[in-house]
């Protein structure tokens, strides 16, 4: 039998469970969740390897309407997410029709192949509905109310998924699991605990840069620097007494642990770095390209 292989990229609206989405198929937790809307920044790609197929999944952004230069950089991971895709994964929430018609067209003009996921139905009883309203938008495309969180349909759609993949050799080396460094998911658990403990403007407010990782023979010694915007936002990240910063460093180093298979010393330090996320610079500089 010829050898599959082909990019399955995942679109949505912010806060669908893309991310979660993404873990379940790639059966490893690359990207980082939270309640909030817009926690995941880039495109994060997962590769699952069989015997005769490699399906190299693609999370990205949440889809919105840019209001500064970060969100247009985000959106432009998902422009590039929809051209090079063999198919597309739409995600959308049971109960909730509100879409994005400028992507809805993109995708219906890419002439891809597309799967319309009605997700978190252990959430909503609300299928008849929804594939109803989905169908209008995507005429040509296989509606699957699947349940990430709780894997319900996820082997189905995996199935589909694999049924649909062009004929191709593999993209990526058969061990590989990403195309992310490691220093890329330690700074992601650490923005993914500010996400979790702080409120309002902060979370959108930090970057989280890696100054150094140094692995040694039974641990690995993390350096890492918090960006903020402001003085004020730097207060609140370190907290009374520094309690709120060492909250974050103690959760994350433990995620870090479980993720490296190693013991971790983490050191964090907190900058401001002046509307970082409207300086061209600056999102350069953190990865933005």
């Amino acid at each position: 039998m010829a050898h599959k292989a082909g990019f399955v990229n995942i679109l949505g609206n912010p806060n669908v469970g893309k991310s979660t989405l993404m873990n379940a198929l790639v059966g490893e937790k690359l990207s980082i969740i939270t309640s909030k809307a817009q926690t995941t920044r880039h495109r994060i790609l997962g590769i699952v390897n069989g015997e005769e197929f490699q399906i190299v999944y693609s999370d990205t952004p949440g889809l919105l309407n840019p209001a500064y230069k970060l969100q247009e950089r985000m959106m432009h991971f998902a422009d590039t997410a929809i051209q090079d895709a063999d198919v597309i994964l739409y995600v959308c929430e049971a109960g909730n029709h509100e879409a994005m018609e400028a992507y809805i067209e993109k995708i219906q003009n890419s002439k891809i192949s597309t799967i319309v996921i009605i997700n978190k139905i252990d959430l909503f009883d609300t299928v008849e509905t929804d594939t109803a309203f989905w169908k209008e938008k995507f005429p040509k495309a296989e509606i699957i109310p699947v349940s990430a969180l709780r894997r319900t349909n996820v082997d189905y759609l995996i199935q589909r998924l694999t049924e649909l993949l062009p004929e191709s050799p593999p993209y990526f080396p058969k061990d590989e699991l990403t195309d992310k460094s490691m220093r890329f998911f330690v700074s992601e658990i650490i923005r993914e605990k500010i996400f979790l403990f702080y409120q309002k403007e902060i979370p959108y407010a930090v970057q989280v840069v890696i100054d150094s990782y140094k692995e040694e023979e039974a641990l690995v010694r993390i350096s890492a620097i918090i960006f903020v915007e402001r003085d004020t936002q730097k207060a609140i990240i370190i907290g009374h007494q520094g309690k709120g910063l060492k909250k974050v460093g103690t959760t994350a180093r433990q995620d870090m642990e479980d993720f490296i298979g190693k013991k971790v010393f983490l050191e964090t330090f907190v900058k401001v770095r002046k509307n970082w996320r409207a300086n061209t610079r600056d999102l350069n500089a953190f990865g933005y390209e």
